[in-house]
């Protein structure tokens, strides 16, 4: 099966965080036809190619495997139409809208192009496979189970994430890179009753939709300007029912910062918020607040990232993206490890419609039109982007292993 094709059938059959089983056991096949010694069940779902190829330092290339509860719409021959039962046990929509079915087809395509150049390399690369990157608890579940002590230590962890970038392009940041996350879920308690007597309840959806709109002036209005944060409402449940006011109301949401001093006040103004709207709201029982899932902000090594940008240069134009206020968990693997992390962007997005735009505003502004990613309508190109990113890869761990005879 060409690498495009693996692509394809892996979009079409995504999994949710710990659910990637038949993503595991594709990449484990393709691993063990290569003759990759192969190891599956780490962490839970990850999997674990070792290549062993003379002394040398040890490299870990990451990619993640799981996919997100979304309705696709793209129109593709290949899109999904699977379903699942999530971590909440609803039933949803299963589609590979952040691109990690790029980042499996990508390390594979790169696992095979270093064991066809293995005369070039001497050293170790660890090709990990991750699962549940979506609910930060995949890097730190392999390395809960060992990953270092069964695999070894690596010098350096490398990886990419696929964006709306022009496909072909590739952009590092030195320093903070990726944003902290902290996953939210919040239930508001109320007393429910008939929808056409309101008086004898305390509706909470009201309550909701306040604690919604009141959230919002904490980015607005107590982190400073020089300072950045994000804070999205992402799910809101309540009901069954259009006249039955329900007894509780459950929202979701996310935190992004990169400072643990604003991180902690978000934070705090949250739980503020959330039961002072309770209170006016006249509830009987405090709201729950519970934290689900938190991890810091990707740091990348400044020093790597430039020795890693000047071999990725080879590859294809390297842009700095600024701050990226979405998050990854790769690097809990380096900082577990104490060594540096390089983490960078793939562009994925057909460069016809960047064609015109010759600025960094007009190219912004073209990313900014695009479907980005968790879009129902988040589509990768195939090519150039699986091609560019086979050779990113490739380039990013031959500038950390050196040349094979080389002395050291």
């Amino acid at each position: 099966m060409s690498l495009a094709d693996l692509y394809r059938d892996l979009h079409s059959h995504p999994e949710l965080s710990f659910q990637e089983t038949r993503t595991a056991g594709v990449v484990a096949d393709r691993l063990r036809s290569l003759g990759v010694e192969t190891t599956t069940g780490v962490g839970g779902t990850g999997v674990v190619g070792v290549l062993r190829n003379g002394a040398g330092p040890t490299v870990l290339l990451r990619a993640d495997m799981d996919a997100l509860p979304v309705l696709e719409r793209t129109g593709l021959e290949y899109a999904s139409t699977a379903r699942a039962v999530d971590r909440d046990g609803h039933e949803v929509p299963v589609a590979h809208a952040c691109g990690h079915d790029v980042h499996v087809a990508c390390l594979l395509g790169a696992v095979e192009a270093l064991l066809a150049r293995r005369d070039t390399w001497s050293g170790t690369v660890l090709a990990v496979f991750q699962p549940a990157e979506e609910v930060g608890g995949g890097a730190q579940a392999m390395i809960d189970d060992g990953l270092f002590e069964r695999f070894g230590r690596p010098d350096v962890v490398l990886g990419q994430h696929v964006a709306p970038l022009p496909a072909g392009v590739l952009a590092v940041r030195p320093g903070p890179a990726f944003a902290g996350s902290d996953t939210v879920r919040v239930t508001l308690h109320g007393a429910g009753g008939h929808g056409s007597r309101p008086e004898t309840t305390v509706d909470p959806i009201v309550m909701a939709a306040a604690t919604v709109m009141r959230l919002q002036t904490i980015v607005a209005r107590e982190v400073g300007g020089t300072e950045t944060a994000v804070l999205s409402v992402g799910t809101l449940r309540a009901g069954t029912k259009e006249n039955i006011i329900p007894d509780d109301a459950e929202l979701g949401l996310t935190v992004r910062s990169f400072d643990p001093a604003v991180r902690t006040r978000v934070l705090a103004a949250v739980e503020r918020i959330v039961r002072a709207e309770a209170a006016a709201s006249g509830a009987a029982e405090d709201p729950d607040i519970t934290v689900l899932d938190t991890f810091p902000p990707l740091v990348n090594d400044e020093d790597a990232a430039a020795r890693t940008a000047a071999a990725l240069g080879a590859v294809g134009p390297v842009v700095d993206p600024g701050l990226v206020t979405g998050s990854e968990d790769v690097g809990l693997f380096a900082t577990a490890a104490g060594v540096p992390c390089v983490y960078w962007l793939l562009g994925g997005a057909d460069p016809a419609a960047f064609a015109g735009a010759t600025s960094r505003d007009e190219l912004v502004a073209v990313v900014a039109s695009l479907p980005s990613n968790h879009s129902p309508l988040f589509a990768p190109v195939v090519e150039p982007t699986l091609a560019t990113g086979v050779r990113a890869l490739v380039a990013a761990a031959q500038e950390w292993l050196p040349s094979a005879g080389a002395d050291r």
